[in-house]
């Protein structure tokens, strides 16, 4: 399974940008279009083998303040796809799963960058 977390684009609409085969086709992936969804799909059916990050998953996340510097994430009134690979790493940690394989499509430099970066600090941590 491939899960596709995004609150409005689809697989295909990161294809066109980024000519990546992987997201040609919609009908390969699960699509959730919030956090909420997100942990229902892996709670039910589990951990699926690619897992794509959007992070700006309401209208407040696209507010101008949340676009550069330091993410306000507890002034945020919805949860993000950063909030989705934390669970994720919590998720997988106690029930002693690897982190699937992932990729940030997130439009938003700041929110990609902390999904990345929290991922891979994540992976080393579980390598220890």
């Amino acid at each position: 399974m491939k899960l596709f977390l995004d609150d409005v684009r689809v697989p295909y609409d990161v294809f066109r940008l980024t000519v990546n085969p992987l997201y040609e086709n919609n009908e390969d992936w699960v699509i959730v279009r919030d956090y909420y969804q997100f942990i229902n799909v892996i709670t039910k059916f589990g951990v699926p083998e690619y897992i794509s990050f959007d992070h700006d998953l309401s209208y407040d996340a696209y507010l101008s303040e949340n676009q550069k510097g330091d993410i306000k994430y507890d002034s945020l009134k919805e949860k993000t796809g950063y909030d989705a690979c934390k669970w994720l790493c919590e998720y997988c940690e106690d029930n002693n799963i690897d982190i699937p394989n992932y990729y940030v499509h997130s439009a938003n430099p700041v929110g990609a960058k902390n999904i990345d970066r929290y991922l891979k600090n994540f992976k080393k941590y579980l390598a220890v």
